[in-house]
């Protein structure tokens, strides 16, 4: 696939997939309303935490679907994958950056607005996203990358990043 065609198609598949997980039902969940369960000197830096976890979710995931469009020539969308095996960038580091970066940003928003329902709603989100990884999105980069893609699950992990970058 070219590379105009896959932006294309990788924005709008941003905005439907990863953009309802972790922005439009987690508004739906919580409707973004500040709630305190902890006292202010509790709150105060774990909306911190939250806020750079929520925007490190959101980095890596833009960063992740434009490695596909430019390294992979392809989109993150089955119907339209890459023509090539991506590990550049981030997926150096851990094989699944962008379902790591979705639950990333659903964890920080919890943190942000001390919401405990969308730290489960992040859990339950987990189970069809680890199912779907494991019975149909490995399978089919087996086959269709073959060597080089057992090479590179030999050495990197799919759902806690390594701490330093793999090399193939």
């Amino acid at each position: 696939m070219r590379r105009t065609p896959a932006a294309l198609v990788s924005s709008l598949f941003f905005a439907a997939a990863p953009g309802t997980v972790a922005v439009l039902v987690p508004y739906w969940i919580s409707g973004w309303q500040a709630r305190d369960p902890f006292p202010a000197p509790v709150m105060i830096p774990l909306r911190a935490a939250g806020a750079v976890l929520a925007v490190a979710g959101l980095a890596v995931l833009v960063s992740a679907f434009v490695r596909f469009v430019v390294e992979g020539l392809g989109t993150p969308l089955p119907a339209a994958p890459p023509e090539r095996l991506v590990v550049g960038g981030l997926y150096r580091y851990v094989r699944n950056p962008m379902y790591v970066a979705v639950l990333a940003a659903v964890a920080g928003q919890a943190m942000i607005f001390g919401d405990a329902a969308l730290l489960l709603y992040a859990a339950v989100v987990a189970v069809p996203v680890w199912s779907f990884v494991h019975w149909y999105e490995e399978p089919h980069l087996r086959r269709q990358f073959g060597a080089a893609y057992e090479e590179y699950c030999a050495h990197v992990p799919g759902w806690l990043p390594r701490l330093r970058p793999y090399h193939s």
